[in-house]
């Protein structure tokens, strides 16, 4: 199977999908193993972010678990300011030492990205339990307006029942 090719063929379970009459479609099925391949690229069923150390990228910040995120933030931010300036001044009194100075630039930057990237699980936790607190709240005011519509449709009909006896 060419996966490089303008128009590749189709994925060997469409014909899965070959008889529309049948009923709902069944989905394609999983990958097998821990990789696949979708359009030329390779992409892994594994969510795991990788560690600095697998990316090659010395890592500026403590191995512990109970990293404090927002302190490692504003320290590599500092750093980062700091390296700025250097960096200013090399170019401006040694321009051929930028290199080194570009390098921990970068490497501050990949630091910083991956202590964001930790925080994404608990980003999307927070994402989700507020969403799910703002539905229950669309329900209980959609509740509260079904039982004020039912006190006045029951009002209208004792009103109702009222003028056909009287």
């Amino acid at each position: 199977m060419s996966t490089s090719a303008a128009y590749p063929p189709p994925p060997p379970f469409y014909k899965l999908y070959k008889d529309a009459k049948s009923g709902p479609d069944p989905p394609p099925p999983l990958p097998k193993g821990a990789t696949y391949t979708l359009f030329g690229a390779t992409y892994t069923t594994d969510d795991v972010l990788p560690s600095l150390e697998e990316q090659g990228v010395r890592q500026l910040y403590p191995k512990d678990s109970n990293i404090d995120y927002k302190k490692e933030l504003r320290a590599l931010n500092r750093d980062l300011q700091l390296n700025f300036l250097e960096l200013a001044d090399v170019l401006v009194e040694r321009p051929s030492q930028y290199a080194q100075r570009i390098e921990e630039i970068s490497t501050i930057f990949k630091n910083m990205h991956h202590l964001l990237n930790c925080l994404r699980p608990l980003q999307a936790q927070a994402t989700l339990i507020h969403l799910l607190e703002l539905q229950i709240e669309r329900r209980k005011q959609a509740i509260e307006d079904i039982k004020m519509r039912r006190k006045e449709a029951q009002r209208m009909l004792k009103e109702a029942m009222e003028m056909l006896d009287g």
